[in-house]
């Protein structure tokens, strides 16, 4: 199904050459040009017959497009948009792949003329490797695409700009720009923030007979920092363009962090318990979400009946689970109430944790 004429991606890296291996794949385009500084990659992709056509001039790349998507760091997107809005026709649609929201949107929608129409997008997906070469059809399926629109979004340019991701088999949600920027400043650059933080201290200690600490690491430590080794160039761009998102959780985690620190200077074995055992149920949880197995239930099971006899004697002290709808209502009853709430017993069932979750 075609949805659109031309298509010219800017940028014609992992996200770029993925997203018009995708499109050729499906047949959602008609042609595809792709734009760059770089002659060889461009010329490399039409070889490949990843795109139709190439140049290195902006103005004819864009001419008669009716879809640009830009896939470019976050910082030359308002740029690129500049240069080219004047050289766009009536009716062209244009998104971005940018992980930072609400500075583009704000600023492409002031710059876009009537009839041009810019829908913000994010889709969730990339891997170790960047470049062309890694580049997959297949790299968005399955994944999530955040749209941000706003107010002033044309209904038609969301639905089509939505089609397209949906198309290569992406699953949408909407946010709104600064909802993005908070949420993604947690769940993405404050563990970018983190994980680069701590292989540069890692980087930094020694034994005492001059040996890299981190020569006597194992698998564990090289699951937990695989991301250190993204691109620095592109992160240092998104840390300065999210600036005030990723302040405010930068500032949660380290307030938690001394916590943690105070905690063990003070040997205080209950916080730290407490502390570890709420991260592991939401790990856990967080798990579920990802296998899309929270919140599922099983009613294809057959009936078992059980017959029970009378045993032998027992004699000791058990201790019971929690009562599920006491440990809900802790939960709601501690939102509400002003200061800390402590809850002893807590049934950690997964209702219990969806509403501690929420």
């Amino acid at each position: 199904m075609k949805l659109f004429g031309k298509m010219t991606v800017i940028g014609v890296g992992l996200l770029g050459a993925s997203l018009a291996r995708a499109c050729k794949e499906r047949g959602l385009v008609e042609e595809i040009t792709g734009y760059g500084r770089n002659r060889e990659n461009l010329e490399k992709a039409r070889a490949l017959k990843i795109i139709d056509h190439c140049s290195t001039d902006l103005a004819e790349a864009v001419k008669d497009a009716d879809l640009v998507v830009l896939c470019t760091p976050v910082t030359s997107i308002i740029p690129l948009i500049q240069n080219m809005i004047s050289k766009i026709r009536p009716g062209t649609l244009i998104t971005d792949v940018g992980s930072v929201k609400e500075p583009i949107v704000m600023e492409a929608e002031k710059l876009v003329p009537e009839g041009v129409y810019f829908v913000g997008s994010h889709p969730i997906a990339g891997g170790e490797n960047s470049g062309l070469e890694a580049s997959t059809a297949d790299l968005y399926q399955n994944a999530k695409c955040i749209v941000t629109p706003t107010g002033k979004t044309n209904n038609k340019a969301l639905e089509k700009i939505s089609a397209l991701w949906q198309a290569v088999g992406m699953q949408i949600i909407n946010l709104s720009a600064e909802e993005h920027d908070f949420v993604f400043g947690a769940v993405s650059h404050l563990p970018h923030i983190v994980v680069y933080a701590l292989m540069n201290t890692l980087g930094s200690l020694r034994t005492q007979d001059n040996r890299e600490v981190t020569a006597f690491s194992g698998a564990g430590l090289k699951d937990i920092t695989r991301i250190a080794s993204s691109d620095p160039v592109m992160w240092h761009d998104i840390f300065l363009s999210n600036r005030d998102a990723v302040l405010r959780v930068i500032d949660h985690f380290t307030h938690d962090l001394d916590q943690l620190r105070t905690a063990i200077a003070d040997q205080d074995s209950a916080t730290l318990l407490r502390v570890f055992s709420r991260a592991k149920a939401a790990r856990e949880h967080f798990s579920k979400m990802l296998s899309g197995q929270a919140y599922v239930t099983n009613n294809s099971q057959k009936q078992v009946t059980f017959r029970l006899q009378p045993g032998g004697r027992i004699s000791g002290e058990i201790r019971v689970p929690g009562d599920k709808s006491i440990s809900h209502r802790s939960i709601m009853l501690g939102a509400l109430a002003d200061g800390i709430t402590e809850v002893k017993g807590f049934l950690e069932g997964e209702d219990s944790l969806a509403t501690l979750q929420a």
